[in-house]
C-alpha cells in the first residue's frame, strides 16, 4: 500500500467520529460556513434567474418571438435544475437552503429585469449569465481543491450558464430580435 494512504483500521476509526456530520470528514478542507453562504447566493441567483426567465417566456411578443420564448422557458427550466443541485449540496453539507422570497432578490448577485421589448429580454438575459460566469468562476478559484464536490456542482453549472450566454448572443446577432431603435 502507499505511503500516503491512511490504514484502513484508521479510516474506520476516523468515519465514527462526527458521525453526524454526514458526508464532511475531518479532511474537508474548506471553510464549511463560507461554502455554504456562497452556494445560498448562488442558489438565490439561480432562483431570480428562473423567474425572469419565465416572465419573458411569457411577455415575449412578436412575429419573431416564438423561437426566443421557447428558448427562455427551456432557460428557465434549466435555471431551477441548478438552483435544486444548489440546495441539495447546501443540505448535504448540512446547511439549510434559502428560498424566502424576501431574501432572495437582495442576496442574488443577478437582477430580475422584467422586460417587454424582446431585444431587451435578450440583453438582460445575457447580462445575467455573464454576471453568473463571472461569480461562479470566482466562486470555483476559491474553493481550489478544498471541496471537490461542490467544485464539480459548479463547474457544471458554469457550463451551462456559457451554454445560455452563447444562446442569447446568437439571438442578439440573428434576426430573431429587432434592431435596437433610438
Amino acid at each position: 500500500m502507499a505511503d500516503f494512504l491512511t490504514d484502513v483500521h484508521t479510516l474506520r476509526a476516523k468515519a465514527r467520529q462526527g458521525i453526524m456530520n454526514g458526508p464532511v470528514t475531518a479532511g474537508y478542507g474548506a471553510d464549511l460556513a463560507r461554502v455554504i453562504e456562497m452556494l445560498n447566493t448562488a442558489l438565490a441567483t439561480e432562483i431570480v434567474c428562473t423567474l425572469r426567465y419565465r416572465q419573458h417566456h411569457f411577455a415575449a411578443k412578436g412575429l419573431n418571438s416564438e423561437p426566443v420564448s421557447q428558448e427562455f422557458l427551456q432557460h428557465s427550466n434549466e435555471e431551477q435544475a441548478h438552483a435544486d443541485l444548489l440546495a441539495a449540496r447546501i443540505a448535504q453539507l448540512g446547511g439549510v437552503p434559502e428560498m424566502d422570497p424576501a431574501q432572495v432578490a437582495g442576496r442574488a448577485h443577478a437582477e430580475y429585469v422584467p422586460a417587454t421589448d424582446l431585444r431587451q429580454m435578450i440583453q438582460e438575459n445575457l447580462v445575467a449569465e455573464r454576471i453568473a460566469i463571472a461569480s461562479y468562476s470566482e466562486m470555483i478559484e476559491w474553493l481550489g481543491s478544498g471541496d471537490p464536490t461542490t467544485r464539480r456542482v459548479l463547474e457544471e453549472i458554469l457550463a451551462r450558464e456559457e451554454e445560455h450566454a452563447e444562446d442569447m448572443l446568437t439571438f442578439l446577432e440573428s434576426d430573431f430580435a429587432p434592431p435596437l431603435t433610438p
